[in-house]
């Protein structure tokens, strides 16, 4: 099963087949104003372990910076099989990312945790910018980032 759920990469969310059903996730993540450029962000999730599930979703294009986001890069090897067709533009400093996704229930209370790497140009690196297990609890409340994220919320 966890090779199975290694493998996953969907263009619209994370789901595990056959487990549960899927609901859809609106995760909103707010930048400082850093005063630098647009900020690459990788969001995926782990295991209660910490073994790597998958990626949600990849804010910057450039594949030559996504060694910058050095959790996600190193848990992936850097595979952009790991993000095809769920990339988007990088975040500008001050500025929000919402998407929404369809994740599986079956991903919520059972611990797993949603994890954002960032990097920006010409500035430090934020591994584990934010980390925040994914429960019903835990839906609607913003979490702080380390450097670059003022807030992260899901709902």
């Amino acid at each position: 099963m966890k090779s199975l759920l290694a493998t996953l990469a969907l263009t619209t969310a994370l789901t595990l087949p056959g487990l549960a059903q899927a609901r859809p996730v609106t995760l909103t993540t707010t930048l400082n104003s850093y005063g630098g450029d647009g900020a690459y962000l990788a969001l995926y999730v782990t295991d209660s372990a910490g073994a790597y599930v998958g990626s949600l979703w990849m804010a910057g294009g450039k594949s030559k910076y996504y060694t910058h986001l050095t959790d996600w890069y190193a848990a992936t090897g850097g595979d952009p099989a790991q993000i095809n067709g769920i990339t988007g533009a990088s975040v500008g400093a001050g500025r929000s990312l919402e998407i929404t996704l369809d994740l599986a229930d079956a991903l919520f209370d059972a611990g797993y945790t949603l994890h954002i790497d960032a990097a920006v140009e010409d500035m430090r690196d934020s591994p584990n910018e934010v980390a925040v297990p994914l429960t019903a609890a835990n839906a609607g409340k913003p979490v702080p980032g380390r450097r670059y994220v003022a807030s992260f919320t899901y709902r």
